[in-house]
């Protein structure tokens, strides 16, 4: 805890704990061998000892076993490469552990409720312009903030799940570890189970403040023991494309591409415009198209 001008105390988040598990983690499943280590006998636990990442990284292993118990925030950005390097850290949990660097340092601010970003009407021209792909805005937390006709429709679980906020605002994550439904929406449900949590997980580290990030966790935590698990392995993700499989209640199977884009719409709030489309002539397609033709009608349009 700090003082502010008038010796007013100030707290900064508390983030000591996540970087302990964080760089644990990380440490345990590295071996001797990939890094060019001898094996040195049977181990009490598994992956590279404190000692021996401290040598890798060149620094004492008093200096790096402070570290890993949460003291982070004065440390340079040279000798956080050195451990990034060390742990062969992707470029995810690479940024990861600079964001919990970050907040360690003194000056944070106190948990907060971020004020929700209005989405501007260029945004909502833009998303409405899409007919034949299913296009939203999605906030750090994963609530679908802003989305097309296309996407109420393909993602309809979603909206019509009680997992839904008063405003009928579906959340990815409270609907896949609360509502039992996303099981057979999402056909492939543990790899996007552990795609969610280790999302949320990179917006914990960027904006560890954010009071109402911190009450969803909590939330999850307490409901969900498959979110509990996830949430304890520190896997980190940035947002990336790929394949996804559906399973409409209407449509049927779809197999659809999916593109985030990162939308700068706030200097305080991550935010992400994203598109599913079907691959040209495929069966998805002609499926997706059926869709929006629904949609279409159902709207008026």
């Amino acid at each position: 805890m700090e003082s502010e001008p008038g010796g007013h105390a100030r707290r900064h988040p508390d983030n000591r704990a996540d970087i302990r598990d964080f760089l644990a983690a990380r440490r345990a499943q590295l071996t001797p061998e990939q890094v060019g280590l001898p094996a040195g006998g049977r181990r009490r636990v598994p992956g590279l000892r404190r000692e021996e990442v401290a040598v890798l990284a060149g620094v004492s292993t008093e200096w790096y076993t402070r570290l890993e118990k949460g003291h982070i925030g004065g440390v340079s950005e040279d000798v956080l490469d050195a451990v990034a390097r060390t742990l062969r850290l992707t470029p995810a949990e690479r940024t990861y552990l600079f964001d919990l660097a970050r907040a360690a340092r003194p000056g944070g601010a106190a948990p907060r409720r971020r004020k929700a970003v209005e989405v501007p009407p260029r945004v909502r021209w833009l998303l409405d312009s899409v007919t034949l792909s299913a296009a939203f805005v999605t906030d750090g937390r994963l609530d679908m903030v802003a989305t097309n006709a296309l996407t109420r429709a393909l993602f309809s679980p979603m909206f019509d799940s009680p997992t839904a906020d008063g405003h009928g605002r579906p959340n990815f994550a409270r609907f896949y570890f609360l509502d039992r439904a996303s099981r057979e929406f999402f056909p492939d449900w543990e790899g996007g189970a552990d795609a969610t949590v280790s999302l949320l997980r990179a917006e914990a580290g960027r904006c560890p403040d954010d009071r109402a990030l911190r009450e969803l966790v909590g939330e999850l935590s307490t409901l969900s023991a498959e979110f509990r698990t996830r949430w304890a392995a520190h896997t980190v993700r940035i947002h990336h494309g790929g394949v996804k499989h559906l399973r409409h209640p209407e449509a049927g199977a779809l197999e659809l591409t999916y593109q985030p884009l990162d939308l700068p719409l706030s200097e305080h709030e991550i935010h992400a415009l994203t598109l599913y489309t079907a691959r040209p002539g495929s069966a998805s397609e002609e499926r997706l198209k059926l869709l929006a033709s629904w949609s279409a009608t159902r709207t008026g349009g």
